[in-house]
């Protein structure tokens, strides 16, 4: 159920074209998130399904962040390479169509397009709280 549940998402975010999307490819650092898809799950209360699609341009970066403590993640490389570290494994770059998950409370220390010439994109699926409105939290060194 979960794979059906992981491919409905990634289909509808291969297939968004979100105004604007133009724009994390043309070499600016910060990446674009866009909620692609958002759906209350019917057999656990209180929790739901949120897809997250991460465009990052060229040389693109998010800042150090973590997610509520209630999130569960699954994240899938669309297009390009991302490299990421989470609290203090080693960074590892994953390419398109490679997936890594984040445990609910793990610091994403370092996130960001593995190329400096070629955009990336990067599915992230949450299971969180119903209520839960803000997924990211910017870490302050």
């Amino acid at each position: 159920m979960i794979k059906s549940i992981a491919a409905a998402v990634i289909m509808t975010a291969a297939l968004a074209n979100p105004a604007g999307a133009k724009d994390a490819h043309a070499g600016e650092k910060a990446a674009k998130v866009t909620l692609v898809y958002e759906h209350e799950l019917p057999n656990v209360p209180g929790k739901s399904i949120k897809g997250i699609l991460v465009e990052y341009g060229p040389g693109g970066v998010s800042e150090a962040h973590t997610h509520p403590s209630s999130a569960f993640i699954y994240a899938t490389v669309l297009e390009g390479s991302i490299r990421s570290q989470v609290n203090d494994d080693p960074a590892k770059v994953y390419k398109a169509g490679e997936s890594f998950s984040e445990m609910p409370g793990d610091r994403h220390s370092v996130s960001e397009n593995g190329s400096k010439t070629k955009p990336a994109k990067l599915l992230a699926v949450f299971v969180v709280d119903t209520a839960q409105k803000e997924l990211t939290y910017t870490v302050t060194k």
